[in-house]
């Protein structure tokens, strides 16, 4: 299972609002604070994230089946490299609720993966890579590594399980520690509870990306249904239907800043500057590692054991889908800094109190809200998070609803 996701750093202090309870309402109109989410949202990065984590409604992605004529493009891309019978071949020793069909409802639901690359990238080998790829992780994060066995080499042992090694659905006291409503996690994603005795359900490592934590399902949970509510309230979801591969493309696609996605790492979006070279951050498959489990398998004097089997994976998956390995792509992490605030991939995406000084307003106060690269409870990708923002952190404020 991959490291559990940072803790965001502790946030500034908020001030108190000076005479918090007698302070007079500040009346702010709705198409200012949309005005405002819209200039500071409009870095051509952030538009170019946004379009890479687009997802389809949940209506079109039920209608995907395997050879269906009005499958979506990424999907009909994915089933000319994957077809049934390849996927079969290299997951033979798969947990059964992985199934082709979920697989190809995972990437029908995420429209940018495997997509058509207008600009004269190549899709068809964008495509391979990223499927060599998302399957070395999924094998080391997912795998039986039990050797070669009936035939079956470690390579292909991929996906085995659905559910964290030793956890069941029933098992309280784990993975919840963020729920308390005490908690700002606890107050943006709300855990579910038992319904026997009040305890709040665990968010163990579920499906092949072992998805874990709250602060996890939750937005995940909002990319599929757009309601944080359903996968909390159902985790198991994320076992036993094909949410188990689609946690997995969602982690590919979406941004954990100051980390780029996967997705624009492969497809060449993402490109290192100074920053990122002084740490040793360079494209090929090892800055993905970097990405999924840095903190425990990067930056060593030698490669992690875990890290030479991504390798090993990674190689004979690029092998059986014709992605070719250069001599200069990088495919270890050993040596390689983290990612910082200072790189090309430090999109800040979450919404923060912007605590400067206005001269002129109540208070002195900014009433707005700024970007800020730690996970908070408001997102920038979610339109009118900053309208929330603004609400949550200046309790005076009244929004008037010209729009």
């Amino acid at each position: 299972m991959s490291e559990p996701p940072v803790e965001p750093p502790v946030p500034p202090v908020e001030p108190e609002l000076p005479g918090d309870n007698v302070l007079p309402p500040v009346h702010i109109p709705l198409s200012q604070l949309l005005d405002e989410e819209t200039a500071l949202t409009s870095d051509p990065l952030m538009a170019e994230v946004k379009r890479s984590i687009a997802t389809r409604d949940n209506a079109l992605v039920a209608k995907i089946e395997p050879g269906a004529a009005d499958n979506p493009e990424n999907v009909k891309r994915v089933e000319s490299i994957i077809t049934a019978e390849k996927w079969e071949y290299i997951f033979p020793q798969r947990a059964p609720e992985y199934t082709y069909t979920g697989f190809l409802k995972a990437i029908g639901k995420f429209s940018a993966f495997c997509a058509e690359y207008k600009d004269g990238r190549d899709s068809d080998a964008i495509c391979r890579k990223s499927l060599a790829t998302m399957f070395a992780h999924f094998t080391q994060e997912t795998g039986g590594h039990n050797g070669e066995q009936a035939g079956v080499p470690d390579w292909r042992q991929g996906l085995v399980w659905v559910r964290e090694m030793g956890w069941t659905e029933t098992m309280r006291n784990g993975y919840n520690g963020e729920c308390l409503p005490s908690t700002w996690q606890g107050q943006a994603w709300p855990c579910g509870t038992f319904i026997e005795d009040g305890a709040f359900k665990s968010y163990f490592g579920r499906g092949a990306k072992q998805l874990s934590y709250n602060y996890n399902y939750g937005p995940f949970s909002d990319a599929i249904y757009g309601d944080v509510r359903p996968l909390l309230d159902r985790p198991d979801l994320v076992a036993d239907t094909w949410l188990n591969l689609a946690s997995a493309v969602f982690f590919y696609v979406y941004p954990q800043p100051p980390k780029p996605s996967m997705l624009h790492v492969i497809d060449g979006t993402w490109q290192p500057n100074d920053r990122d070279l002084a740490n040793g951050l360079k494209h090929g498959f090892g800055v993905t590692t970097q990405i999924i489990n840095g903190g425990v398998e990067c930056g060593g004097s030698g490669e992690n054991a875990q890290s030479v089997n991504r390798i090993a994976y990674y190689r004979q998956f690029a092998r059986e889908l014709g992605v070719p390995i250069e001599e200069s792509e990088v495919l270890g992490c050993a040596g390689m800094k983290q990612f910082d605030e200072q790189g090309a991939g430090a999109l800040p995406i979450y919404w923060e109190m912007d605590w400067s000084w206005s001269a002129g307003t109540v208070g002195g106060l900014s009433y707005q809200c700024q970007l800020v690269g730690y996970q908070t409870a408001h997102n920038a990708f979610r339109q009118g998070d900053y309208a929330q923002c603004v609400q949550a952190k200046f309790p005076n404020v009244i929004i008037d609803k010209d729009k």
